[in-house]
């Protein structure tokens, strides 16, 4: 009897020093801390701050400058901490990276995942992919505090998940010029807050030129209603009956993505800018939208 309880001692000493042995590594381990970028919500937020305007054609954003500033401000936050890397959650068509999506995933500590865009250039399934990564790394203790930009309230259930796995979130914002950018039920559930303002994001944007002036002949009501219908044949041929039938249903408004980018095509076809050409620009959505409501 006596042998098994010191056998039994000897055990229970043995796991203690192990459990020590743990416990002492793990104080030894430094946190680890990971930035989500939702980028639909940055360059709005970034372009109406800066460039008066959440139109991406409109500015150039150096995404490797800014990623390098927000790695630097994390250290600072985080001092204790190493960087695990920055994820950046953007959309693209098929998602088939954009010559400017990958030089960005070509950064070192940076991973890119791409959602998708409808016909309307909104992101689809970015916020899923941001909760999946939040809280599959905090699941597996891969980080301990995550700095979350974004605004859209949908993120509300990632936020939930990477704390119930005991991690930290800080929500960090682009300054709004009047008013918010980020849902109010957002705000309430993470851990902390902070915004970062004009003087932080002007450095890395800037306006780009228009690149046509009206200084040409001016084309004719007929001729900007041909490009029109041009224009709406490859929009079709690129997107499918389905996106057209999604986008018919706002029929006779565009969504502001589709007009831009009907606006810069139908420019580079004339060579002729039909900036404040009120009764082209009219022509040129009626060409539009005459060819695609005969296809339906």
């Amino acid at each position: 009897m006596n042998d098994d309880l010191t056998a039994l001692g000897a055990r229970i000493d043995r796991t203690n020093e192990l459990l020590q042995r743990m416990l002492a590594e793990v104080a030894k381990t430094p946190s680890t801390h990971a930035i989500f970028v939702d980028a639909g919500y940055l360059y709005a937020a970034v372009g109406r701050l800066v460039a008066g305007t959440e139109d991406r054609r409109s500015f150039d954003l150096d995404a490797e400058g800014l990623i390098e500033a927000l790695i630097d401000k994390a250290r600072t936050i985080f001092a204790d901490s190493r960087l695990l890397r920055v994820y950046w959650y953007d959309g693209a068509r098929r998602r088939i990276h954009t010559a400017e999506q990958q030089s960005i995933a070509e950064l070192p500590d940076v991973k890119v995942r791409l959602g998708n865009l409808n016909a309307n250039n909104q992101q689809k399934g970015v916020d899923s992919l941001i909760r999946t990564d939040l809280e599959s790394l905090a699941r597996h203790r891969a980080i301990s505090d995550a700095a979350l930009i974004g605004g859209d309230e949908d993120l509300v259930s990632a936020v939930e998940a990477a704390q119930g796995y005991g991690a930290r979130v800080h929500l960090w914002g682009v300054e709004a010029p009047e008013g918010r950018n980020q849902a109010d039920p957002l705000l309430w559930e993470v851990d902390s807050q902070r915004t970062f303002d004009l003087d932080f994001f002007k450095p890395y944007v800037s306006r780009r030129a228009a690149a046509y002036e009206a200084s040409g002949p001016r084309p004719s009501r007929e001729d900007v209603r041909f490009v029109g219908a041009q224009i709406a044949a490859k929009w079709l041929a690129a997107r499918g009956r389905e996106s057209l039938q999604e986008l018919l249903h706002g029929h006779p408004y565009l969504p502001g993505s589709v007009d831009q980018d009907l606006l810069v095509e139908a420019e580079g076809l004339l060579q002729y800018s039909l900036r404040g050409q009120a009764d082209l620009r009219r022509a040129l959505r009626d060409g539009f939208w005459e060819h695609l409501r005969a296809q339906y």
